[in-house]
């Protein structure tokens, strides 16, 4: 069973209330608390020594990883952070020294986002770190963006560059709340996402939930540098397309607007945000599925993106 089957099978039986407008099966839970103007988006994720960073990460950078993946989430979501519990489980013979400078790298990123953090838990762990975020936020009313408005003719775009996150990435990227936010309020985004686990298994999460297929332009997907010189290590290296597809770890936005803004979107990104770039990779089509065109033609996307217990 591999992580996406053992939610499914978690979430069928699980209890709601009245304040649950979206529960599990998007990037944040949306809950209405009667609040005029705004919904509450409530998040929570994790970070484990041996899978997420290694015993020799600098600590600094574990920290604003833990929190960095929540603040992505709300990103995608178009939303603002609030205030952030935290959980870290410790081996017995821990560092206090390391374990402050994981805090220091925490709390640098939620300054600059302007978060809390307002407590949390320690306890003990029989073998590495692990570190554990739920952050709170919210969104205006009608403008949280979920995974499932994805529609037919709709561009498909991402920000950024994708693959060779595990160079240096993925434990140093920036959440991309503002420019999330700016889309939001500036163009009618129909379905959105942050790239976790890969471009190919994210954008599969899209199309599910909005029930369409894609068309992926294969000349189109922003390739890394770190990616093209990671294909040249060796003979066991990915192709840099694919590294591109499957990584992961790269926290970029994967979105999906009507195709007359497509245009319109790409000239205002550029006067908006000039050092990030954004590429038009696609569009969403009818049906099922995902297809990949390059100058052999038009074939399946068989390839996924990460996932634990596969």
């Amino acid at each position: 069973m591999n992580e996406f089957e053992l939610i499914e099978r978690l979430t069928r039986s699980l209890p709601g209330n009245n304040s649950v407008v979206i529960g599990p099966g998007d990037d944040c839970a949306v809950l209405d608390f009667g609040i005029a103007d705004r919904l509450l988006l409530f998040k929570t994720d994790a970070v484990v020594q041996g899978i997420h960073f290694e015993s020799a990460t600098a600590p600094e950078k574990i920290g604003h990883k833990a929190l960095g993946r929540c603040l992505s989430d709300i990103a995608a979501m178009a939303g603002t952070p609030v205030a952030a519990l935290v959980t870290i489980a410790l081996p017995r013979d821990f560092d206090s020294h390391f374990v402050a400078a994981i805090y220091d790298g925490m709390n640098a990123l939620a300054r600059r986002h302007g978060v809390a953090i307002v407590g949390g838990e320690t306890t003990s762990s029989p073998g590495g770190i692990l570190i554990s975020v739920s952050l709170l936020g919210w969104a205006p009313r009608g403008k949280a963006v979920l995974r499932s408005g994805a529609e037919v003719g709709d561009a498909i775009f991402v920000t950024g560059e994708l693959g060779g996150s595990l160079a240096a990435k993925h434990l140093e990227f920036e959440p991309r709340l503002a420019e999330g936010r700016w889309l939001a309020q500036h163009y009618l985004v129909h379905a959105m996402i942050d790239i976790s686990d890969g471009l190919a298994g994210d954008l599969r999460h899209i199309l599910k939930t909005s029930r369409v297929g894609a068309e992926l332009f294969s000349s189109a997907i922003p390739i890394s540098r770190a990616a093209r010189l990671a294909a040249k290590g060796g003979a066991s290296a990915k192709p840099p397309l694919l590294a591109a597809l499957t990584d992961g770890e790269d926290f970029e936005l994967l979105f999906t607007v009507g195709g007359r803004d497509a245009v319109p979107l790409l000239d205002a990104w550029k006067a908006q945000f000039p050092k990030l770039p954004l590429s038009c990779i696609g569009k969403i089509t009818a049906g099922e599925g995902t297809t990949i065109k390059d100058k052999h033609g038009v074939r399946p996307l068989s390839v996924n993106g990460y996932m634990h217990f596969a």
